[in-house]
Protein backbone atom coordinates (compact mmCIF):
# COMPACT_ATOMS: atom_id res chain seq x y z
CA UNK A 1 0.00 0.00 0.00
CA UNK A 2 1.04 3.73 -0.93
CA UNK A 3 0.38 5.70 2.29
CA UNK A 4 0.59 9.40 2.39
CA UNK A 5 2.43 10.84 6.19
CA UNK A 6 1.89 14.07 7.13
CA UNK A 7 3.75 14.88 10.34
CA UNK A 8 5.29 17.55 12.38
CA UNK A 9 8.79 16.30 12.84
CA UNK A 10 10.56 13.59 10.96
CA UNK A 11 13.85 12.74 10.43
CA UNK A 12 17.12 13.87 10.46
CA UNK A 13 15.15 15.70 13.22
CA UNK A 14 14.03 14.17 16.21
CA UNK A 15 11.53 12.18 14.89
CA UNK A 16 11.37 8.19 15.66
CA UNK A 17 8.42 7.05 15.52
CA UNK A 18 7.63 7.73 12.08
CA UNK A 19 11.24 7.25 11.07
CA UNK A 20 11.18 3.78 12.04
CA UNK A 21 7.58 2.88 11.31
CA UNK A 22 8.62 4.20 7.67
CA UNK A 23 11.90 1.60 7.54
CA UNK A 24 9.66 -1.52 8.76
CA UNK A 25 6.47 -0.39 6.16
CA UNK A 26 9.02 -0.06 3.25
CA UNK A 27 10.99 -3.74 4.81
CA UNK A 28 7.38 -4.82 4.33
CA UNK A 29 6.79 -3.67 0.74
CA UNK A 30 4.46 -0.45 1.76
CA UNK A 31 5.22 2.86 0.10
CA UNK A 32 4.99 5.53 2.90
CA UNK A 33 5.00 9.39 1.71
CA UNK A 34 6.33 11.46 3.53
CA UNK A 35 5.51 15.66 4.46
CA UNK A 36 6.71 17.33 7.23
CA UNK A 37 8.47 20.34 8.92
CA UNK A 38 11.83 21.55 7.72
CA UNK A 39 13.63 21.57 11.42
CA UNK A 40 17.55 22.49 11.87
CA UNK A 41 18.27 18.87 13.96
CA UNK A 42 19.98 15.77 12.69
CA UNK A 43 19.68 13.93 15.73
CA UNK A 44 18.12 10.98 13.18
CA UNK A 45 19.96 11.33 10.28
CA UNK A 46 20.77 7.32 9.82
CA UNK A 47 16.95 7.42 9.33
CA UNK A 48 16.66 9.05 6.15
CA UNK A 49 17.50 8.71 2.82
CA UNK A 50 15.24 5.27 1.86
CA UNK A 51 11.73 7.39 1.88
CA UNK A 52 10.67 10.02 -0.57
CA UNK A 53 10.11 13.27 1.73
CA UNK A 54 8.98 16.65 1.23
CA UNK A 55 10.46 19.14 3.78
CA UNK A 56 8.26 22.79 4.05
CA UNK A 57 10.63 25.16 5.35
CA UNK A 58 8.59 27.55 7.51
CA UNK A 59 11.45 29.70 9.26
CA UNK A 60 14.10 31.29 7.43
CA UNK A 61 15.74 33.73 9.44
CA UNK A 62 19.61 33.27 10.58
CA UNK A 63 19.80 36.04 12.90
CA UNK A 64 18.89 36.12 17.04
CA UNK A 65 17.11 39.02 16.79
CA UNK A 66 15.67 38.00 13.39
CA UNK A 67 14.60 34.55 14.32
CA UNK A 68 12.26 35.93 17.32
CA UNK A 69 10.69 38.17 14.92
CA UNK A 70 9.99 35.62 12.74
CA UNK A 71 8.69 33.46 15.19
CA UNK A 72 6.32 35.81 17.08
CA UNK A 73 5.06 36.57 13.33
CA UNK A 74 4.55 33.11 12.38
CA UNK A 75 3.08 31.96 15.26
CA UNK A 76 0.51 35.18 14.94
CA UNK A 77 -0.11 34.09 10.96
CA UNK A 78 -0.82 30.74 12.28
CA UNK A 79 -2.92 31.25 15.11
CA UNK A 80 -5.48 33.63 12.90
CA UNK A 81 -5.10 32.17 9.46
CA UNK A 82 -3.81 28.42 10.17
CA UNK A 83 -0.64 29.01 7.82
CA UNK A 84 1.54 25.87 8.55
CA UNK A 85 -1.76 23.29 7.71
CA UNK A 86 -2.93 25.63 4.52
CA UNK A 87 0.88 24.81 3.60
CA UNK A 88 1.04 21.64 4.37
CA UNK A 89 -2.28 20.85 2.74
CA UNK A 90 -1.43 22.61 -0.58
CA UNK A 91 1.82 20.17 -0.83
CA UNK A 92 -0.71 16.78 0.55
CA UNK A 93 -2.73 17.83 -2.57
CA UNK A 94 -0.18 18.07 -5.05
CA UNK A 95 0.85 14.51 -4.09
CA UNK A 96 -2.62 13.27 -3.93
CA UNK A 97 -3.81 14.44 -7.37
CA UNK A 98 -1.31 11.53 -8.77
CA UNK A 99 -3.38 9.09 -7.19
CA UNK A 100 -2.31 5.45 -5.72
CA UNK A 101 -3.01 6.11 -2.48
CA UNK A 102 -4.90 3.83 0.10
CA UNK A 103 -4.47 6.18 3.10
CA UNK A 104 -3.45 9.36 5.55
CA UNK A 105 -1.28 9.30 8.55
CA UNK A 106 -0.85 12.30 10.44
CA UNK A 107 1.29 12.04 13.63
CA UNK A 108 1.93 15.24 15.84
CA UNK A 109 2.86 15.96 19.41
CA UNK A 110 0.15 18.65 19.35
CA UNK A 111 -2.06 19.50 17.19
CA UNK A 112 -0.27 20.29 13.61
CA UNK A 113 -0.70 19.27 10.98
CA UNK A 114 -4.06 17.47 12.00
CA UNK A 115 -6.44 19.83 10.11
CA UNK A 116 -4.49 19.40 7.13
CA UNK A 117 -4.63 16.01 6.84
CA UNK A 118 -8.41 15.90 8.04
CA UNK A 119 -9.04 18.29 4.99
CA UNK A 120 -6.87 16.12 2.43
CA UNK A 121 -8.68 12.57 3.72
CA UNK A 122 -12.36 14.20 3.76
CA UNK A 123 -11.51 15.39 0.18
CA UNK A 124 -10.19 12.21 -1.40
CA UNK A 125 -12.62 9.91 0.57
CA UNK A 126 -9.18 8.04 1.77
CA UNK A 127 -8.70 6.03 5.13
CA UNK A 128 -7.41 8.22 7.81
CA UNK A 129 -5.61 7.81 11.39
CA UNK A 130 -4.49 10.53 13.50
CA UNK A 131 -1.26 8.96 15.99
CA UNK A 132 -0.80 11.23 18.87
CA UNK A 133 2.64 10.82 20.60
CA UNK A 134 1.93 13.61 23.31
CA UNK A 135 -1.19 15.49 24.24
CA UNK A 136 -1.68 18.91 25.80
CA UNK A 137 -3.48 17.30 28.86
CA UNK A 138 -0.28 15.49 29.34
CA UNK A 139 1.60 18.06 30.95
CA UNK A 140 1.72 19.13 34.72
CA UNK A 141 1.76 23.21 33.43
CA UNK A 142 2.25 24.58 29.96
CA UNK A 143 5.46 22.44 28.90
CA UNK A 144 3.71 21.83 25.54
CA UNK A 145 4.73 25.25 23.98
CA UNK A 146 8.20 25.62 22.60
CA UNK A 147 8.79 29.13 23.37
CA UNK A 148 7.17 31.11 26.17
CA UNK A 149 5.89 34.47 25.29
CA UNK A 150 7.71 36.33 27.75
CA UNK A 151 5.34 39.32 28.42
CA UNK A 152 3.14 40.52 31.25
CA UNK A 153 2.68 37.87 33.36
CA UNK A 154 -1.30 37.88 33.78
CA UNK A 155 -1.34 38.56 30.03
CA UNK A 156 1.25 35.03 29.14
CA UNK A 157 -1.85 33.36 31.11
CA UNK A 158 -4.20 34.86 28.61
CA UNK A 159 -2.76 34.06 25.66
CA UNK A 160 -1.90 30.23 27.02
CA UNK A 161 -5.15 29.58 27.50
CA UNK A 162 -6.95 31.21 24.68
CA UNK A 163 -3.75 29.11 22.68
CA UNK A 164 -4.89 25.85 24.45
CA UNK A 165 -8.04 26.70 24.09
CA UNK A 166 -7.29 26.78 20.01
CA UNK A 167 -5.24 23.83 19.99
CA UNK A 168 -7.62 21.33 21.86
CA UNK A 169 -10.85 22.57 19.28
CA UNK A 170 -8.87 21.76 16.27
CA UNK A 171 -7.27 18.89 17.48
CA UNK A 172 -10.30 17.26 18.96
CA UNK A 173 -12.37 18.38 15.56
CA UNK A 174 -9.67 16.09 13.44
CA UNK A 175 -9.27 13.18 15.88
CA UNK A 176 -13.40 12.72 15.55
CA UNK A 177 -13.35 12.76 11.82
CA UNK A 178 -10.01 9.90 12.11
CA UNK A 179 -11.08 6.35 11.37
CA UNK A 180 -8.70 5.22 13.91
CA UNK A 181 -6.40 6.90 16.64
CA UNK A 182 -3.35 5.92 17.63
CA UNK A 183 -1.32 6.63 20.96
CA UNK A 184 1.56 5.69 23.12
CA UNK A 185 0.08 4.80 26.65
CA UNK A 186 -3.33 3.74 28.14
CA UNK A 187 -3.61 6.82 30.00
CA UNK A 188 -3.67 8.76 26.81
CA UNK A 189 -6.19 5.77 25.12
CA UNK A 190 -8.53 6.63 27.77
CA UNK A 191 -8.23 10.74 27.20
CA UNK A 192 -8.23 10.32 23.42
CA UNK A 193 -11.38 7.61 23.57
CA UNK A 194 -13.42 10.53 24.65
CA UNK A 195 -13.01 11.89 21.63
CA UNK A 196 -13.18 9.21 19.05
CA UNK A 197 -14.10 5.15 20.35
CA UNK A 198 -11.82 4.10 18.06
CA UNK A 199 -8.67 4.72 19.94
CA UNK A 200 -6.09 2.01 20.34
CA UNK A 201 -2.46 1.63 21.48
CA UNK A 202 0.76 1.70 19.70
CA UNK A 203 3.46 2.16 22.54
CA UNK A 204 6.59 4.20 21.84
CA UNK A 205 9.59 1.63 21.71
CA UNK A 206 12.99 0.40 20.27
CA UNK A 207 14.50 -0.78 16.96
CA UNK A 208 15.33 -4.19 17.77
CA UNK A 209 18.50 -3.96 15.38
CA UNK A 210 20.09 -1.03 16.88
CA UNK A 211 18.95 -1.82 20.86
CA UNK A 212 20.49 -4.81 21.74
CA UNK A 213 22.38 -6.08 25.29
CA UNK A 214 26.16 -5.97 24.93
CA UNK A 215 28.40 -6.95 27.87
CA UNK A 216 31.55 -4.66 28.43
CA UNK A 217 33.48 -4.74 31.59
CA UNK A 218 33.78 -0.97 33.04
CA UNK A 219 36.41 1.35 35.21
CA UNK A 220 33.43 3.31 36.39
CA UNK A 221 30.25 2.77 37.51
CA UNK A 222 28.35 5.25 35.37
CA UNK A 223 23.98 5.79 35.76
CA UNK A 224 22.94 7.35 32.59
CA UNK A 225 20.53 9.51 31.32
CA UNK A 226 19.65 11.18 27.82
CA UNK A 227 17.12 13.48 26.85
CA UNK A 228 15.43 16.40 28.08
CA UNK A 229 14.37 18.10 31.85
CA UNK A 230 11.36 19.07 30.83
CA UNK A 231 10.55 20.58 34.17
CA UNK A 232 10.81 19.71 37.54
CA UNK A 233 6.90 18.78 37.99
CA UNK A 234 6.99 16.43 35.21
CA UNK A 235 10.54 14.97 35.82
CA UNK A 236 12.03 15.34 39.30
CA UNK A 237 15.52 13.68 39.69
CA UNK A 238 15.37 14.51 43.71
CA UNK A 239 14.97 11.36 45.16
CA UNK A 240 18.37 10.32 42.85
CA UNK A 241 20.27 13.20 43.78
CA UNK A 242 19.69 12.87 47.91
CA UNK A 243 20.25 8.91 47.26
CA UNK A 244 23.44 9.99 45.73
CA UNK A 245 24.67 12.10 48.99
CA UNK A 246 23.42 9.59 51.33
CA UNK A 247 25.94 6.95 49.18
CA UNK A 248 28.37 9.61 49.86
CA UNK A 249 27.88 10.04 53.80
CA UNK A 250 27.81 6.26 54.69
CA UNK A 251 31.16 6.16 51.92
CA UNK A 252 30.15 3.75 50.20
CA UNK A 253 30.77 5.21 46.71
CA UNK A 254 33.62 7.52 45.83
CA UNK A 255 33.63 10.43 43.11
CA UNK A 256 36.56 8.49 41.40
CA UNK A 257 34.62 5.48 40.81
CA UNK A 258 30.64 6.62 40.74
CA UNK A 259 29.67 8.32 38.30
CA UNK A 260 26.16 10.03 37.57
CA UNK A 261 26.52 11.10 33.79
CA UNK A 262 23.89 13.48 31.71
CA UNK A 263 23.53 13.98 27.79
CA UNK A 264 21.42 17.01 27.70
CA UNK A 265 20.68 20.32 26.12
CA UNK A 266 21.96 23.77 27.97
CA UNK A 267 18.75 24.51 29.56
CA UNK A 268 17.84 21.32 31.31
CA UNK A 269 21.45 21.09 32.33
CA UNK A 270 21.10 24.71 34.23
CA UNK A 271 17.71 23.16 35.72
CA UNK A 272 19.80 20.16 37.24
CA UNK A 273 22.70 22.31 38.50
CA UNK A 274 20.13 24.39 40.47
CA UNK A 275 18.40 21.34 41.85
CA UNK A 276 21.66 19.53 42.51
CA UNK A 277 23.22 22.44 44.38
CA UNK A 278 20.92 21.64 47.57
CA UNK A 279 22.60 18.08 47.54
CA UNK A 280 26.36 18.67 47.34
CA UNK A 281 26.69 15.82 44.89
CA UNK A 282 28.24 18.17 42.40
CA UNK A 283 31.31 15.65 41.79
CA UNK A 284 29.71 12.85 41.16
CA UNK A 285 28.09 14.40 37.66
CA UNK A 286 29.39 14.90 34.53
CA UNK A 287 27.56 16.96 31.73
CA UNK A 288 27.69 16.31 27.50
CA UNK A 289 25.73 17.61 24.56
CA UNK A 290 22.95 15.85 23.07
CA UNK A 291 24.94 13.35 20.70
CA UNK A 292 23.39 11.28 17.56
CA UNK A 293 20.87 9.02 17.95
CA UNK A 294 22.91 6.17 16.26
CA UNK A 295 25.71 6.56 19.40
CA UNK A 296 23.19 6.03 22.09
CA UNK A 297 23.35 2.25 21.78
CA UNK A 298 27.18 2.69 22.70
CA UNK A 299 26.56 5.01 25.90
CA UNK A 300 23.12 2.73 27.16
CA UNK A 301 25.38 0.00 26.69
CA UNK A 302 28.27 0.81 28.33
CA UNK A 303 26.49 2.14 31.48
CA UNK A 304 25.76 0.44 34.80
CA UNK A 305 22.16 1.74 35.36
CA UNK A 306 19.86 3.55 32.99
CA UNK A 307 18.33 6.77 34.32
CA UNK A 308 14.49 7.36 33.74
CA UNK A 309 12.87 10.78 34.94
CA UNK A 310 9.58 11.17 35.97
CA UNK A 311 7.38 12.72 38.71
CA UNK A 312 3.91 10.70 40.26
CA UNK A 313 0.63 10.99 38.04
CA UNK A 314 -1.45 13.39 40.09
CA UNK A 315 -4.62 15.66 38.41
CA UNK A 316 -2.17 18.72 38.33
CA UNK A 317 0.68 16.81 37.77
CA UNK A 318 2.33 14.99 34.67
CA UNK A 319 0.25 11.67 32.83
CA UNK A 320 0.81 9.18 30.57
CA UNK A 321 4.31 9.83 29.94
CA UNK A 322 6.35 6.58 28.36
CA UNK A 323 9.01 7.74 26.13
CA UNK A 324 11.03 6.32 23.85
CA UNK A 325 14.58 5.75 25.87
CA UNK A 326 12.15 3.49 28.33
CA UNK A 327 12.05 0.58 25.77
CA UNK A 328 15.21 1.31 24.63
CA UNK A 329 17.04 1.06 28.04
CA UNK A 330 14.58 -2.59 28.60
CA UNK A 331 16.30 -3.49 25.16
CA UNK A 332 19.72 -3.13 26.24
CA UNK A 333 19.07 -4.99 29.66
CA UNK A 334 20.29 -2.42 31.86
CA UNK A 335 18.90 -2.05 35.08
CA UNK A 336 16.58 0.35 34.88
CA UNK A 337 15.96 3.42 37.28
CA UNK A 338 13.12 5.51 37.13
CA UNK A 339 12.57 8.26 39.34
CA UNK A 340 10.25 9.29 40.70
CA UNK A 341 7.55 6.63 39.99
CA UNK A 342 4.77 7.76 38.38
CA UNK A 343 2.65 5.08 39.92
CA UNK A 344 1.03 4.74 37.09
CA UNK A 345 1.76 3.75 33.22
CA UNK A 346 6.00 3.47 33.53
CA UNK A 347 5.75 1.89 37.11
CA UNK A 348 3.42 -1.29 36.00
CA UNK A 349 5.17 -1.18 32.62
CA UNK A 350 8.59 -1.91 34.37
CA UNK A 351 7.35 -4.35 37.15
CA UNK A 352 6.07 -6.36 33.87
CA UNK A 353 9.28 -6.43 32.01
CA UNK A 354 11.37 -6.95 35.16
CA UNK A 355 13.17 -4.45 34.13
CA UNK A 356 14.32 -2.52 37.03
CA UNK A 357 12.85 -0.59 39.25
CA UNK A 358 10.22 2.83 39.78
CA UNK A 359 11.07 4.27 43.01
CA UNK A 360 8.86 5.86 45.39
CA UNK A 361 11.18 6.58 48.23
CA UNK A 362 14.86 7.24 48.66
CA UNK A 363 15.44 3.95 50.72
CA UNK A 364 14.55 2.24 47.32
CA UNK A 365 17.02 4.37 45.21
CA UNK A 366 19.43 3.68 48.04
CA UNK A 367 19.35 0.15 48.08
CA UNK A 368 18.73 0.00 44.27
CA UNK A 369 22.18 2.04 43.68
CA UNK A 370 24.12 0.02 46.62
CA UNK A 371 22.73 -3.43 45.12
CA UNK A 372 24.15 -2.47 41.67
CA UNK A 373 27.30 -0.80 42.46
CA UNK A 374 28.23 -3.77 44.94
CA UNK A 375 27.55 -6.11 41.81
CA UNK A 376 30.19 -3.67 39.47
CA UNK A 377 32.95 -4.19 42.06
CA UNK A 378 32.56 -7.79 41.64
CA UNK A 379 32.06 -7.94 37.91
CA UNK A 380 33.12 -4.63 36.48
CA UNK A 381 29.83 -5.02 34.75
CA UNK A 382 26.19 -5.04 35.62
CA UNK A 383 23.18 -7.42 34.50
CA UNK A 384 19.49 -7.94 35.12
CA UNK A 385 17.33 -10.58 33.48
CA UNK A 386 14.30 -9.03 31.70
CA UNK A 387 11.56 -10.66 31.22
CA UNK A 388 12.15 -10.53 27.13
CA UNK A 389 9.14 -11.61 26.05
CA UNK A 390 7.34 -8.87 27.53
CA UNK A 391 10.28 -6.53 26.67
CA UNK A 392 9.63 -7.41 22.24
CA UNK A 393 6.32 -6.32 22.03
CA UNK A 394 7.55 -3.12 22.16
CA UNK A 395 9.79 -3.41 18.82
CA UNK A 396 9.37 -0.99 16.39
CA UNK A 397 9.02 -3.72 13.89
CA UNK A 398 5.84 -4.83 15.84
CA UNK A 399 4.43 -1.37 15.91
CA UNK A 400 4.95 -1.20 12.18
CA UNK A 401 2.98 -4.07 11.60
CA UNK A 402 0.20 -2.50 13.99
CA UNK A 403 -0.23 0.40 11.90
CA UNK A 404 0.07 -1.52 8.64
CA UNK A 405 -2.73 -3.98 10.15
CA UNK A 406 -5.00 -0.81 10.45
CA UNK A 407 -4.90 0.23 7.10
CA UNK A 408 -5.30 -3.13 5.57
CA UNK A 409 -8.47 -3.33 7.90
CA UNK A 410 -9.86 0.01 6.65
CA UNK A 411 -9.07 -0.84 2.98
CA UNK A 412 -10.64 -3.53 2.86
CA UNK A 413 -13.65 -2.45 4.72
CA UNK A 414 -13.84 0.61 2.22
CA UNK A 415 -12.79 -2.05 -0.51
CA UNK A 416 -15.89 -4.04 0.48
CA UNK A 417 -18.34 -1.41 0.98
Amino acid sequence: MKILILCDLFPPAFGPRMGYLCKYMKRAGWEPVVVTEQINDNTFSFLTGEIPVTYIKYYRATGKLTRKIEWVLLFLFDFFFHYKDKKMEKVANSLLEKGGYAGILCSTYRTFPLPAAQKVATKYHLPFIADLRDIVEQYASDEYIAHSFHSFSYLDRLITRIFRHKLLKYRNKALKSADYVTTISPWHATILKKYNPHTTLIYNGYDPEIFFPERYRMEHFIITYTGRLISQATRDPRLLFEAIAKLDRAKHIQPETFRLQWYIDSTSKELIEQIAADFKIASYIDYFDYVPASEIPKILNHSAVLLQLANKTTETGPKGFMTTKLFEAMAVEKPLLCVRSDEACLEKTIKQTQSGIAARTVEEVYDFLLHYYTEWKEKGYTTIEVDRQAVEKFSRKRQAEQFMDLFTELSNTQNNG
